[in-house]
């Protein structure tokens, strides 16, 4: 099970085509898939605590590749000539200490096997995918259980005769006390 102290490396166009509804985005537009993926897996992340990592295959697109956060995700765009395999292999060598697990969350049985023998610990799609169900579940039941916010911010706050006070000064009324100076 995932820990606070744990990675997530996640391959994001393996996700892609693998979570049905990201897979009905990718048809019409990739972009919002992508941008659908990152919401889902930071308030996985939230709720776990623990470090995500996502890594987007450019593998034949030019450039140095590109690093950044979203909504507090690690998302990695890998260089020129670089496949997400390779970079989640690098990144698993990177990030890999004694004091806390990698997972690397892919359906490629051979990025399994390889980050396996890295040392990581293998999560594929359909398990992720029900990890992050099975949170947003658990999310929207302490959502439903938490009590109804109070409606006077101020109650318990302030002493019972200042509330009275603010009370007849709210209906118009002139609490014991006031100056006819106004």
């Amino acid at each position: 099970m995932l820990r606070r102290e744990d990675i997530l490396i996640v391959d994001g166009y393996n996700m892609i085509g693998a979570w049905p509804e990201l897979d009905r985005l990718k048809a019409t537009r990739l972009e919002d898939a992508r941008d659908r993926l990152l919401d889902m897996l930071a308030d996985y992340q939230g709720y776990l605590g623990l470090k995500v990592i996502v890594v987007f295959d450019a593998f034949r697109v030019p450039g140095v590749g590109a690093k950044f956060k979203q909504h507090r995700l690690g998302v990695v765009y890998t260089r020129e000539k670089e496949t997400a395999d390779e970079c989640i292999e690098r990144l698993v060598g990177e990030v890999k200490s004694v004091r806390r697990d990698v997972y690397v969350a892919t359906s490629d049985q051979t990025e399994q096997h390889v980050a396996f023998g890295r040392g990581a610990l293998r999560l594929s799609a359909r398990e992720l995918l029900l990890a992050v169900e099975e949170s947003r579940r658990e999310i929207g039941k302490t959502i439903r259980k938490a009590p109804p916010p109070k409606r006077n911010p101020l109650g318990g706050v302030i002493s019972d005769d200042v509330a009275r006070v603010l009370e007849r000064w709210r209906r118009g009324e002139r609490a014991p006390g006031d100056s006819d100076k106004s």
